[in-house]
């Protein structure tokens, strides 16, 4: 699985280069439970373009504080370590998978 898990020690460092989408998701959460697959066969699929990361918003509260997630799963793509583009609620793979390719491009 090439899906790493952050911390507020290892945020900075991972979207610090390049096109990464983070996942912002909680054990509880429905919804976060059938988006994870898509993001892990994402992450597969488009090795080489992005990087794939998820932060687990009840243990990292203070990395969701400070990009005001209020609903989860939440996913903020960051280019060379500037948040782009975020998609919240349950999103198609297709659908992240452009919003990528349209960031990795430019």
């Amino acid at each position: 699985m090439s899906v790493t898990a952050l911390t507020k020690d290892s945020f900075q460092e991972q979207i610090q280069n390049g096109v990464t989408l983070v996942d912002f998701w909680a054990a509880w959460c429905g919804p976060c439970k059938v988006q994870m697959p898509i993001v892990e066969q994402l992450s597969e699929e488009m090795k080489g373009t992005a990087s794939f990361a998820k932060v687990n918003v009840d243990e990292e509260f203070e990395i969701a504080s400070r990009f005001g997630i209020a609903g989860i799963p939440t996913m903020i793509l960051f280019k060379d370590g500037q948040a782009v583009d975020k998609m919240v609620g349950l999103t198609p793979a297709r659908a992240i998978q452009a919003k990528i390719l349209e960031h990795a491009s430019n």
